[in-house]
């Protein structure tokens, strides 16, 4: 029975093939091109002054203040008594002990009370290997909360807090409140619990921070806890030295409103604009639910497209990476998804860093009869999980007969870097290699040019991990600067007619201002291509 049921399948490949090659003759002969774009939306992002961004002379000013405050502090270098005072401590210490936290007194006076803000506390290295202040602030920042769309922030300047921050007084007042006052409904590993933002906190132990003392990590939670209020205050004390409060308060709300509350609204204006509404695919990457939700009730892209989140959605972190099918090409929308076979291909014993969500890879096809694998990737950070991820992808389609015949567009964000540390990051090069080894091309062509950008991004000074600051000066040249998006496709099927990529929303780069900026939300260009399908992917046979 073994060699009819052979030739069944062998029969079976070759009428797919057939119809393929058909498909791709009527794609040439009526010369319909495929046009496909690719965008690392990029999650929202809690602290609307993390990263330099192009905006206007007061804004400039403003963060070089804050800059200049934190290189050069002079005698504004004042013991954190000054600022985070004894009335203040007192009141914490206590309420730590209302809630069986153990009192920190000890360490406050003999300590940190008479540390210096900049040189003896936001500079110091050891604080921040012990993570004594960057922990609670993780933790803490900003809540997600049960049946509310809108989260909850910690008064302080790194988070979208809308309240007044005038004063120290008013900062403390709403600070004590938050913590200990507060009660949250919000979603754990047990289920919906009601917990105040100083539950929250996890210890810090000394297996995982080493720099962490062994008595430090006995009350690491009220100590995180003190170091976190003076964290926040000497913040709070920076902005309302370099500047007034309406000053720097009136350029934070705007650029809350623009970058996180109006990000989702103007991404979508974007997608729908007259360049890119015209996409036959669009991969997207770390999507959150919400903007699923959005794109669907916005006329225009419901209408145009097939929306296609994963099956398996990342709730959690609320990234995904999604694809949009245009109705016109691609009639019938995906006929599955194959996400779990990819992921069930990588290297046995390997482990990838890759999380829910990052892949979505889905099989379609479009009004010719062409079959079509379409994948969509956010890599890592250090994009050490782009070249496994892309290697998987391939042997998922190989190892498949039913897939032996598709198509492969795949769009993603590499995370590949001009000057890779070895080892440590994803060299742009070398994965340029990776993918001619594997049979595709890029819309960058066989050998990628490391200095075509697709990112510009630099911390400012305005957030917990100073080592990672850039100077205004330095922003470019210590910044993420890196040539980290790309179209892959099968070498031998499609070839670049067109390509252009975009950090204005306009179809136009501009390789000098760093992003996003409050029109353009997200800190990935969008980049497309017009592909052409070449003649040799009909086959000999036609």
């Amino acid at each position: 029975d073994a060699a009819p049921c052979h030739m069944l399948i062998n029969s079976f490949q070759t009428a797919i093939l057939f119809v393929t090659m058909k498909g791709i003759a009527a794609m040439i002969a009526s010369g319909r091109k495929l046009t496909v774009s690719t965008w690392n939306v990029a999650a929202i992002n809690n602290n609307p002054f993390e990263y330099w961004i192009t905006y206007n002379e007061p804004y400039e000013n403003l963060m070089s203040d804050v800059e200049s405050f934190l290189e050069a502090p002079g005698d504004r270098d004042v013991p954190v008594q000054d600022v985070f005072n004894e009335d203040m401590f007192s009141k914490l210490d206590g309420r730590m002990q209302q809630v069986g936290w153990e009192s920190v007194r000890s360490y406050w006076d003999t300590d940190f009370k008479d540390r210096k803000i900049v040189s003896g506390f936001m500079k110091d290295k050891l604080l921040g290997s012990k993570r004594l202040a960057s922990m609670p602030d993780r933790i803490t920042n900003t809540i997600n909360v049960v049946g509310s769309d809108e989260p909850v922030c910690r008064p302080t300047i790194i988070n979208m807090y809308d309240k007044d921050l005038s004063s120290l007084d008013k900062w403390w007042s709403a600070w004590e409140e938050f913590m200990f006052d507060t009660s949250l409904e919000i979603q754990t590993k047990k289920g919906m619990e009601q917990k105040a933002p100083y539950e929250m906190l996890q210890p810090i132990k000394k297996s995982k921070y080493p720099d962490i003392t062994e008595d430090e990590e006995k009350v690491s939670l009220p100590l995180q806890t003190m170091c976190g209020a003076i964290f926040d205050a000497i913040l709070v004390h920076i902005m309302n030295t370099v500047t007034s409060p309406d000053e720097w308060q009136g350029i934070k709300s705007n650029i809350v409103e623009n970058l996180n509350k109006k990000k989702v609204p103007r991404t979508l204006e974007i997608l729908e604009s007259s360049i890119y509404i015209g996409s036959d695919i669009i991969t997207l990457q770390e999507v959150s639910g919400s903007f699923i939700d959005q794109a669907k009730n916005r006329p225009s892209l419901d209408k145009t497209f097939h929306i296609i989140g994963p099956e398996n959605m990342d709730s959690v972190r609320d990234q995904n990476s999604v694809i949009f099918l245009r109705k016109e090409t691609f009639p019938d929308g995906a006929s599955a998804e194959i996400t779990s076979l990819v992921e069930s291909s990588f290297e046995q014993g390997v482990t990838v860093p890759v999380a829910k969500g990052d892949i979505l890879a889905i099989t379609t096809t479009d009004r010719d009869g062409v079959p079509f694998v379409i994948a969509s990737f956010h890599g890592d950070t250090n994009g050490l999980a782009t070249k496994p991820v892309l290697t998987a992808t391939m042997k998922a389609i190989s190892s498949d007969s039913n897939l032996a015949n598709h198509k492969l567009i795949f769009g993603l964000d590499a995370n590949t870097y001009e000057k890779a540390k070895p080892g440590k990051q994803q060299d742009v090069m070398d994965f340029g290699k990776h993918y001619v080894s594997h049979g595709l091309s890029s819309c960058w062509g066989d050998v990628p040019d490391p200095q075509n950008y697709t990112t510009y991004n630099s911390r400012t000074y305005l957030q917990p991990q100073l080592n990672k600051a850039c100077k205004k000066s330095d922003k470019r040249s210590n910044g993420d600067v890196n040539p980290k998006d790309f179209i892959l496709f099968g070498k031998d099927d499609f070839e670049v007619d067109s390509l252009w990529k975009d950090n204005t929303g306009d179809k136009v780069y501009l390789e000098d201002t760093a992003f996003p900026t409050l029109s353009f939300p997200s800190d990935h260009g969008i980049l497309a291509t017009v592909l052409v399908a070449k003649s040799s992917a009909t086959g000999d046979e036609l």
